[in-house]
């Protein structure tokens, strides 16, 4: 019964975690300046309309809060991955 909360806890706090990596590597790479901090910007902004949008679409067909967490955790590894190499 408690496994489900347990999870969904979890995942929340590894995903406060992970966003705050890539908060950290986003404002690095603005503070540069220059047209990759501008398409960076321009991206950053991009996905957060879609993620929301998506987000939103899952919970009006009635998918869990796990779900979604799910989803956003995958999208911020991804950022995180991509920052990273640069």
């Amino acid at each position: 019964m408690f496994g489900a909360w347990w999870k969904l806890g979890m995942d929340a706090t590894l995903l406060a975690m992970e966003s705050q990596q890539v908060i950290g590597l986003r404002l690095a790479k603005l503070s540069l300046g220059g047209p990759a901090a501008q398409a960076e910007a321009q991206r950053m902004v991009s996905e957060k309309i879609m993620a929301a949008n998506e987000a939103a679409m899952l919970m009006a067909t009635g998918s869990s809060t796990q779900h979604v967490l799910t989803g956003y955790r995958r999208k911020v590894r991804a950022n995180a991955r991509r920052l990273s190499k640069a």
